[in-house]
């Protein structure tokens, strides 16, 4: 980090916990190919210490952006100036642009970035029965993104009732998806993505039966980490067709760079025929 100077600019990841986390190398990698004067940092802030990690951010002159990620992606929302159309409609915020005269604007750029990564896989939910796991920050933009996408029907599961059944009700007002709570019983969709945190840790339980699904499903399971997770394993054994969290990592990283100002390509993906926000 020897281009570090009194110039330059700085990016933040927020959130508790941040051990597998990959965007301060993916961040920092690009801006020494770009030879940009900046630096991506991690900032881990627990949950109940997010208003003295703004209140003191605030004071940074050169801070330009915050990527936001759990458990801080709906409660940012409190602590922005505006909201991008992205995080308005989902109702949580994955990334803050810091402006010149000091304002922030949040956006979210989970679901699309999903939805991104399944279209290079060849795994477009369009037309498909998708089984949602997680009714939190990503699976709300998730949940939005795939109806989006076309999708035929969504079941969005969370073991917060109210919850999903809150999200649903919102999918519904604002897409022609058909969208509704119901059980994590993966056996009769097409598509199952899991939008929740278990799978980060050695040990979790699946967050669906594996032995419920059909050989031919979709599963999407949005953890990263380097092995893959307990659902993948499984899925796979069964014959089904698997993404793990790298693509929607690096569709999210697509919108969100040019959100803030800089290009990215993944190696390997293609940009054409897919618009940007």
């Amino acid at each position: 980090m020897s281009h570090i100077s009194g110039t330059t600019r700085l990016y933040g990841l927020v959130g508790d916990p941040l051990k597998t986390a990959k965007s301060p190398q993916l961040w920092n990698r690009l801006f020494m190919e770009q030879g940009a004067d900046a630096a991506c940092v991690p900032f881990l802030v627990k949950d109940n210490d997010l208003s003295a990690f703004v209140a003191g951010a605030r004071a940074v002159g050169n801070l330009s952006g915050l990527l936001v990620t759990m458990p801080h992606k709906q409660r940012m929302l409190d602590y922005v100036d505006e909201l991008h159309p992205t995080a308005r409609d989902v109702g949580a915020i994955n990334v803050i642009r810091c402006t010149s005269d000091g304002r922030w604007i949040g956006a979210n750029f989970d679901g699309i970035g999903c939805v991104l990564g399944m279209e290079w896989e060849g795994l477009h939910p369009a037309k498909k029965s998708v089984l949602l796991i997680g009714a939190g920050g990503a699976g709300r933009a998730i949940a939005f993104a795939v109806a989006s996408a076309g999708a035929r029907a969504l079941t969005i599961f969370d073991v917060d009732r109210g919850r999903a059944e809150d999200l649903a009700k919102s999918v519904n007002v604002a897409t022609d998806c058909h969208a509704t709570f119901g059980a994590s019983d993966p056996h009769e969709f097409e598509v199952v993505i899991n939008a929740t945190s278990l799978g980060m840790k050695p040990g979790d339980l699946p967050p669906v039966d594996p032995g419920r699904l059909k050989p031919d499903t979709i599963v999407v399971d949005i953890v990263t980490r380097a092995e893959p997770t307990f659902l993948c394993i499984a899925a796979s054994e069964r014959g089904c067709r698997i993404q793990n969290g790298r693509p929607m990592h690096e569709g999210q990283a697509v919108h969100t760079m040019r959100f803030l100002g800089f290009d990215y390509v993944p190696e390997g993906r293609s940009m054409q025929g897919i618009g940007l926000q």
